[in-house]
């Protein structure tokens, strides 16, 4: 039903819609403000010469290609193999169709799966109850409070700060469970034992170890 592509140009129309939705940024970190679409044109030119260190993907209908959100790792640090992790659905009548928790578990996926990344972060506002939520299913672990750290409709909130690691994703968290056919294919014995390929096996350090 849905899928992950890279951001277009195209997108922007729609997204600066989202960004001048005073209820929809209510939900999120940054304070509101009024943004021009060439503004937006100027923050896409800055993503298309600098994609090495961030990862924008739009949220989008397979059938269509109609753009539902914007998910993203930003400030990716490949010494310490981390990066933030943001997301935004638009318009309202998208929330509650399982939009947020897919393109949640695709970024992580493509995150510790393909991009080797150790560690993804993020903040949500405190009182972001359905996104919070979210986070903790897919297995985001809670590492504190940021005390009055954002300004919202004339006042401080306070924002969590949650992180996963690409162990716990992988042996607990949103990622496949590992089993005892993915480990005899990523250590070569299924050819001896005449087994088939597991459907999905992550190549990853973590599980090296287990069969090296």
């Amino acid at each position: 039903m849905y899928k992950l592509r890279e951001l277009e140009r195209k997108d922007l129309s729609e997204i600066n819609k989202w960004r001048n939705d005073f209820d929809l940024v209510a939900c999120l970190g940054a304070p509101f403000r009024f943004i021009n679409e060439e503004v937006d044109e100027k923050w896409y030119d800055a993503y298309m010469s600098n994609r090495n260190g961030n990862i924008r993907c739009a949220i989008v209908f397979e059938d269509n290609d109609r753009i539902l959100g914007l998910v993203s790792l930003i400030d990716i640090d490949y010494i310490r193999r981390s990066a933030i992790f943001n997301i935004m659905v638009g318009r309202n009548e998208n929330y509650g169709k399982g939009i947020g928790t897919y393109a949640t578990k695709e970024m992580l996926r493509h995150a510790f799966y393909n991009m080797n990344l150790h560690r993804i972060e993020l903040t949500v506002l405190s009182n972001n109850e359905r996104a919070i939520r979210l986070y903790e299913k897919v297995g985001f672990k809670k590492e504190g409070i940021k005390r009055e750290v954002a300004f919202k409709n004339g006042k401080y909130e306070d924002m969590v700060a949650y992180s996963i690691l690409d162990k716990e994703y992988m042996f607990g968290g949103g990622g496949q469970r590992i089993t005892a056919g993915s480990l005899l294919y990523v250590s070569g014995l299924h050819k001896t034992l005449g087994r088939r390929r597991p459907p999905f096996v992550p190549a990853n350090r973590h599980l090296m170890r287990l069969v090296i």
